[in-house]
């Protein structure tokens, strides 16, 4: 399987855990109390459950999906914002360079002239 068919596997799973709704799981839960699998007086407590078994779902995927992005991100070694805080860090304590005076530039030697009818 490669890593694209694994992320879009996290994502059709974050989309429908994301998709169960307060009403979606009041319908769900509606419809066991009729083929009597709950009975009416836990109703309310088994729509509680599934929505939060949907967020604890969602909270979960998420942060999958953000380990997995932040990892595949290390592997093309793209620097983070804590990386470019460092940097940012390292420059901001160091000295300023002096700029270069003008007599420490190397001058170029001097050409030997040539002397006429030696050559």
């Amino acid at each position: 399987m490669t890593q694209g068919d694994t992320f879009k596997r996290y994502l059709d799973a974050g989309m429908a855990l994301g998709q169960m709704t307060r009403d979606r799981a009041e319908a769900i839960v509606r419809e066991l109390v009729k083929a009597g699998e709950v009975q009416r007086e836990h109703a309310q407590e088994r729509v509680e459950e599934l929505v939060e078994r949907g967020r604890k779902g969602s909270d979960a995927l998420i942060e999958t999906v953000r380990k997995e992005v932040a990892k595949q991100l290390a592997a093309m070694g793209v620097a983070t914002k804590q990386d470019l805080a460092a940097l940012e860090a390292r420059l901001a304590a160091s000295p300023e360079p002096s700029p270069p005076a003008d007599d420490a530039a190397p001058s170029a030697p001097e050409k030997p002239v040539d002397e006429p009818g030696s050559g």
